[in-house]
């Protein structure tokens, strides 16, 4: 993965986290992992997986915890 679709792939991580930091405690995991699993293309979760896999540099702690509940894609 590139240096810059890694930086955007943490950017568009990180956005989602933010705006469910201003959620209630109980939503926030959920929220991130249903958005991403939504709206994610498989290609786009598998570059936050292998992303998360290398140590997950410059993610938000809640984009690792509900990286948990994400759908990890099959292998390219």
């Amino acid at each position: 993965m590139s240096h810059d679709t890694h930086e955007k792939i943490v950017r568009m991580a990180n956005q989602i986290a933010t705006f469910f930091l201003s959620q209630p405690e109980a939503v926030r995991v959920d929220g991130v992992a249903n958005h991403i699993n939504k709206f994610w293309e498989p290609r786009m979760r598998r570059q936050l997986f292998e992303h998360i896999d290398k140590g997950g540099e410059g993610l938000l702690p809640l984009v690792i915890e509900a990286s948990k509940v994400v759908k990890r894609p099959v292998a390219a």
